[in-house]
């Protein structure tokens, strides 16, 4: 797939006070979407989730906090769990917020792309 990197607006959804981040990686590996924690705590956005164990692609396993933000990728948006993210660590757009976003990669062309309709179960009434 190779690495590319979009913008992400992050938003306290109780204020709406917000930040654009303007590079972050984009990570299907990754469960969660890591943001800066100094940028989290200067939104007010809170650490609701504390010493979340998160297994890294290495297999360490190290211990982070997450909150809840609003992300906006060009015109899209969604609600996702962010991880605070501390010093060495990469800011990272997760598989968790591109399916929130419904943006999927286009990885000939490095970017992200609409994922199509929405793929839901029906209710079918079966005979009996």
């Amino acid at each position: 797939m190779g690495l590319f990197y979009v913008g992400c607006k992050v938003e306290n959804h109780r204020d709406g006070k917000s930040a654009v981040v303007p590079r972050m990686m984009v990570d299907t590996g990754s469960e969660f979407t890591w943001i800066d924690a100094k940028i989290l705590e200067k939104l007010g956005i809170e650490r609701r989730k504390k010493d979340l164990q998160i297994r890294m692609a290495n297999g360490q396993i190290i211990t982070r906090s997450v909150g809840y933000a609003i992300l906006r990728v060009d015109k899209t948006e969604t609600t996702d769990e962010i991880v605070f993210a501390e010093p060495g660590d990469l800011p990272l757009l997760g598989c968790r917020a591109l399916e929130g976003l419904h943006l999927k990669v286009d990885s000939r062309r490095k970017k992200l792309v609409a994922a199509g309709p929405a793929i839901a179960a029906t209710a079918v009434k079966l005979r009996c």
